[in-house]
């Protein structure tokens, strides 16, 4: 029997013009979300204009929030279920993601205050995730020879530490060389992951 979620596409390209990979297969994880009958909605970063935090009491400040990220925070607490797609770039997220999840995850938000623990209480527990990363390189080299380790800082010291769980992944690499034929199994999978995420 299925179990129909409420799923949160983020599109992390941070180029708002072209048409990037990306939104090709975000595209395509949405068609088989709507085909299941699971509930989206969609929010591209590129689209969205916020400053960089500068400092501890600037994050901690929760009516420092910029109005335009009122809705990013509401979308996150309305999903169960979040997919966040973005290209590597110097071997991490682009830093309008980074800058992204710097403003939404705000104590208050993402993280309560709690006495029994030092780090406070996940506020966003009983959410699950998938992280879906394009790139240059070969997937096998960024996960074995680069270890992955800005996926798994983005896993562990961000989603992790506000309560997402569990977390996949989906590397997709080597896109240069995609022929037309790879991209259609790519689409496939992303609409077959649309469909069963979270059942």
């Amino acid at each position: 029997m299925s179990v129909l979620r409420r799923v949160l596409i983020i599109q992390g390209h941070p180029d708002p013009q072209d048409r990037h990979l990306n939104h090709v297969l975000a595209d395509a994880y949405a068609e088989g979300a709507v085909e299941a009958g699971h509930e989206i909605r969609r929010l591209s970063i590129a689209e969205l204009e916020f400053p960089l935090l500068r400092s501890q009491k600037e994050w901690q400040d929760p009516l420092a929030l910029p109005p335009s990220l009122k809705q990013a925070q509401d979308d996150i607490a309305w999903c169960e279920h979040l997919v966040l797609f973005f290209p590597l770039w110097l071997g991490e997220m682009p830093a309008l993601v980074k800058g992204f999840l710097e403003q939404v995850m705000r104590p208050g938000f993402a993280v309560e205050a709690d006495g029994a623990s030092a780090f406070g209480r996940k506020a966003l527990q009983g959410r699950s995730a998938r992280l879906v990363v394009t790139m240059g390189m070969p997937s096998l080299v960024y996960r074995w020879y680069f270890r992955a380790h800005s996926l798994k800082s983005l896993e562990r010291n961000v989603l992790g530490f506000v309560g997402f769980a569990p977390i996949e992944e989906t590397l997709v690499g080597g896109v240069d060389q995609i022929k037309a034929d790879g991209l259609a199994r790519w689409q496939a999978k992303m609409r077959r992951l649309g469909r069963i995420e979270g059942i």
